[in-house]
């Protein structure tokens, strides 16, 4: 009676547990769906830190603009520093930042400013240009 007890329990606890197949088969499953989302994921990322940056671009050209009017400034004079467009009291409360590290150069005025991450940037990044 004993052993017919003890082989039961061996018989339930074989039944219940994973085979290193089905373990490999899940783990497979798993890798090749992170092989399709993470190119997406990064993309996606990408995306969006190029628009926010093109989005900066617009409100320190807004501010350019206003500060032209305000000082009566023509098209093509010499563009302000951008320590004279933002501040508490300024145009832009505070520095606007590229969120993928590029820094923004001010033209003349009555032109676009730039992101340092322009058409000549690797394949990774979307270039950031106003439209």
């Amino acid at each position: 009676m004993l052993t017919s007890l003890n082989a039961r329990r061996k018989q339930i606890r074989r039944k219940s547990a994973f085979t290193l197949v089905e373990i490999m088969i899940v783990v497979l499953i798993i890798g090749i769906l992170l092989a399709i989302a993470v190119p997406n994921f990064v993309h996606a990322r990408e995306t969006a830190r190029s628009k926010a940056c093109i989005e900066n671009m617009k409100q320190i050209a807004s501010a350019e603009e206003q500060y032209a009017m305000d000082q009566k400034l023509a098209t093509g004079a010499t563009a302000p520093l951008m320590t004279v467009l933002v501040g508490p009291t300024a145009y832009i409360k505070s520095t606007p930042v590229c969120p993928s590290a590029g820094a923004y150069t001010i033209n003349a005025i009555g032109t676009d400013p730039v992101c340092g991450i322009g058409v000549n940037t690797p394949a990774t990044y979307a270039p950031h240009i106003i439209p």
